[in-house]
């Protein structure tokens, strides 16, 4: 090959070498790629994790519905119908004597019950309705109803904790961490979609490098082989070309394999049909905001799931404290109803000239000697309270630490970016000067493969850098549950 031609092709490759470099970081046509925000929508309405998440909320959910439904009077219907027995009873005569003499019983019954819990006292209010009837056969034969058609009535326990109240508590904090855990959720399904996006972004910007590179070196090397056939170079320099050529096929082929792989890892994610195109768009643009750190902090205390799940830990830890102090102690229980009831041979008859049912009933239970057990008891359970509140003290402190320096990182995140883009830009100018130069036979191989390795490495830290920005405000809203860019809460 002529030199005079291998330098005018060499010229007209380098031009299109610096086009090439110039399209890297373009966006792609938006009609065929999706942005960083349609990819993160796709992930949490399509995602595994994100269906995860919801259905977790759903259970929460239903779980706190079922707790409020069972504090509404519950209706319940319960009976026996009917219970037998036959056996052998002995029967006192009216001279004294006792007679052994066979039975058959035969008794049923149905009771309707409504019952209210009482959250304030844990008592239990009731009213039911009854009807019994009871045959026997034998010697001794008869039949008889029983009724009662209305009773109302209460326990209450007195000196001993109130489950429900606490429940109540419980149930609150919970269903309030359960709201957030998801939010929670949603904001890591983001930040790994946007790892995702960027890989896939970088593998095609290493593609695209990977291509160019192997193009160039194939050019460099078709020119120092007529260079050394006429003497220009050395054979040194042309087995520098060579392996340089050769190396740049290997990085090519890897580049191919990576892009497809983060490729399909994306398309995973956004669950999408195999063999689906994605292409990802992506600007050099970062969102101009500033996120301060005592705003981070203080949203951070006041929206993160952990700070509700402290706020569950104390509640639980007091009521271990009161179970303590009172489960064990003296108590009572009182028991009272109130109603109407009568009997006779016919179930007709059966509520005809009804009779008041009066019951009341005070049980107490006193322990008097338990060897310091109880003692030891309410001991363990402050302590469990004073553990709880370290951790929990802990807790908070590491949420705000985090908050605040991820507000810290965002706003060096986003310095980093705009100082490798420019790097990215004076590289890519550099290595075409220094491709010209070669060219033309100013510069030695040497330099001209530093300028592309550098060329290579400033194009590797722009991606870095760009994913670093969208990685720390992805790490900051889920650190914060807030939106520092639309200046509110994250809500659903």
């Amino acid at each position: 090959m002529n030199n005079r031609v291998c330098i005018i092709l060499a010229l007209a490759l380098g031009a299109f070498v610096t086009r090439t470099l110039a399209a890297q970081t373009a966006p792609p046509d938006s009609s065929k790629a999706i942005t960083l925000s349609e990819a993160i929508a796709l992930a949490q309405q399509r995602g595994h994790q994100a269906r995860a998440a919801r259905a977790a909320r759903e259970s929460g959910r239903y779980r706190h519905r079922a707790y409020r439904s069972g504090l509404l009077p519950q209706l319940s219907l319960g009976g026996t119908v009917p219970a037998y027995n036959k056996s052998i009873i002995s029967v006192l005569r009216d001279d004294g004597s006792t007679e052994f003499v066979p039975q058959q019983q035969t008794d049923a019954s149905v009771t309707v019950t409504l019952a209210q819990k009482i959250p304030v006292t844990g008592g239990d209010l009731f009213v039911s309705s009854a009807l019994a009837r009871l045959r026997v056969s034998g010697p001794a034969a008869y039949q008889s109803w029983s009724s009662t058609p209305v009773s109302v009535g209460l326990r209450q326990d007195i000196f001993r904790p109130n489950t429900a109240a606490w429940d109540g508590q419980e149930d609150a904090v919970r269903a309030e961490l359960n709201e957030r855990a998801y939010l929670e959720a949603m904001e890591d399904v983001a930040l790994q979609t946007a790892a995702l996006f960027f890989d896939v972004y970088a593998a095609r910007v290493a593609l695209q490098n990977a291509v160019t590179n192997a193009a160039v070196n194939d050019t460099l090397y078709r020119l120092n082989t007529g260079r050394f056939e006429v003497g220009k170079i050395g054979e040194n320099d042309l087995l520098q070309s060579e392996l340089a050529l050769l190396r740049s096929r290997t990085t090519l082929e890897s580049a191919r394999l990576e892009h497809e792989r983060a490729t399909d890892a994306l398309r995973l994610a956004l669950d999408l049909p195999s063999g689906t195109t994605v292409e990802v768009a992506v600007t050099g643009e970062v969102p101009e905001f500033e996120a301060d750190t005592a705003r981070a902090v203080a949203e951070a205390l006041k929206n993160r799931a952990a700070v509700t799940a402290v706020a569950l830990d104390d509640v639980q830890a007091r009521r271990s404290v009161a179970e303590a102090r009172l489960r064990s102690g003296a108590g009572a229980t009182v028991q009272a109803s109130y109603g109407f009831n009568a009997t006779a041979p016919e179930a007709s008859l059966a509520y005809q000239n009804l009779l008041e049912a009066r019951r009341f009933t005070l049980s107490v239970q006193v322990p008097l000697w338990q060897w310091g057990g109880r003692h030891e008891g309410v001991q363990a359970a402050q302590a469990d309270r004073e553990r709880v509140a370290n951790l929990s003290a802990a807790t908070l402190d590491q949420l705000a630490h985090d908050a605040r320096f991820a507000a810290l990182a965002l706003a060096q995140a986003r310095r980093t970016a705009l100082l490798v883009a420019k790097s990215d830009s004076v590289a890519a100018k550099r290595f075409e000067v220094a491709y010209n130069r070669y060219v033309i036979g100013r510069i030695t191989i040497d330099n001209l493969y530093i300028a592309q390795a550098e060329k290579d490495q400033a194009l590797v830290e722009y991606v870095r850098g760009l994913r670093g920005y969208w990685a720390a405000l992805y790490r900051l809203r889920g650190a914060t549950l807030f939106d520092f860019a639309a200046g509110g809460p994250i809500r659903e």
